[in-house]
């Protein structure tokens, strides 16, 4: 691998290790990271000072405090730091495995597989953990659709596996709109609510949390490989790249993680396609840097978004979903205009 670097451009010459050239920008990351994280923590219907989050984590606080803080608050906002890490890192290595910049963890339909297994476990009046389990289920079944489709009888290609990604799509939105018109008016809250993502009912944060560092771990060591496959499956082989084994890596964890996110908060979108976007912009195209600062950048947003959720119109709640949309939007048509 070492004639790779000398393909990779002016960005990979900037970034000669992992020393002082990435860790600049990670450890700023970092510190966002803590900062929204500890931003979750203090905020909500009931703010809360400094010294009573300190009393808290000292073990001296009000029970009713902690009740707050250690069971619903801190929870929730690093369920929310791992779904977002998680949506920006498969977001990432997307883009890489299509060639395409505009491509997000979604763009194949599994968002549309999980949202039809929830949809139809809530329509049958099934427990909250059938229904997660039920997303998971529907997610992996799309990912095994689109790539039996676009594989066929020879091999696939990014253009054929992004326009079968497509058509899956529609399939599942069809779907998800019959659903919805023949569901129990009663029902259709919580459907709705799940569509456009929630964190309402997130549960434990521990298996994002350690899939987003599993993800991470595996991604790096492979972010030379990730910068040469950018650049074109055909230079990826000359320089030594296992590509085939490569993409079907890039394919199978990404639909992984992509769907562990939506089974924990459902469809939250634009977090898979501005982060990863708006950071190659800032510090480049080299995935040794993108990818970690991806996992801590989507965290973060996503964790922000949802602390933006809960305080807008408290007592009551936003989705998240929502939040994100409206933040990402304004977001990426600037990003788009500057990179004219």
């Amino acid at each position: 691998m070492a004639g790779a670097d000398s393909q990779l451009g002016p960005v990979a010459a900037r970034v000669p290790g992992v020393r002082a050239p990435l860790l600049a920008p990670l450890l700023g990351l970092t510190l966002l990271a803590v900062l929204s994280v500890a931003v979750a923590v203090a905020f909500g219907s009931v703010a809360l000072s400094p010294a009573e989050l300190h009393a808290v984590f000292t073990g001296t606080g009000e029970p009713l405090h902690r009740t707050l803080v250690l069971e619903l608050r801190a929870p929730r906002a690093f369920a929310a730091f791992g779904v977002g890490g998680l949506l920006a890192v498969a977001g990432a290595l997307m883009q890489v495995l299509l060639r395409n910049p505009l491509a997000d963890p979604y763009v194949l339909g599994l968002s549309g597989g999980a949202a039809v297994g929830a949809l139809a476990s809530m329509l049958a009046g099934l427990g909250a953990g059938i229904v997660s389990g039920s997303a998971f289920a529907g997610a992996m079944f799309s990912t095994l659709l689109v790539f039996g489709l676009a594989h066929g009888t020879g091999s696939w290609t990014p253009t054929r596996l992004l326009l079968t990604g497509v058509v899956v799509a529609s399939g599942w939105s069809a779907l998800i709109t019959f659903m919805l018109a023949v569901g129990p008016t009663e029902q259709l809250p919580g459907m709705l609510y799940w569509l456009m993502g929630d964190l309402s009912y997130a549960g434990s944060p521990w298996p994002t949390l350690i899939a987003l560092a599993l993800a991470c771990l595996l991604a790096l060591p492979l972010g030379r490989s990730l910068n040469v496959l950018a650049r074109g499956p055909l230079q990826a082989a000359a320089l030594g790249v296992p590509v085939r084994a490569l993409e079907w890596g890039i394919y199978v964890g990404a639909s992984l993680i992509t769907a562990l996110a939506v089974t924990t908060a459902g469809s939250i979108g634009f977090v898979g396609l501005v982060v990863p976007h708006m950071l190659r912009l800032v510090l480049g195209n080299d995935q040794r840097l993108i990818l970690p600062a991806a996992a801590l950048a989507g965290g973060a947003l996503l964790t922000l978004a949802d602390t933006l959720a809960r305080i807008v119109i408290a007592p009551e709640q936003l989705p998240v979903g929502v939040i994100t949309a409206l933040l990402g939007v304004p977001t990426f048509l600037y990003l788009l205009y500057r990179s004219r």
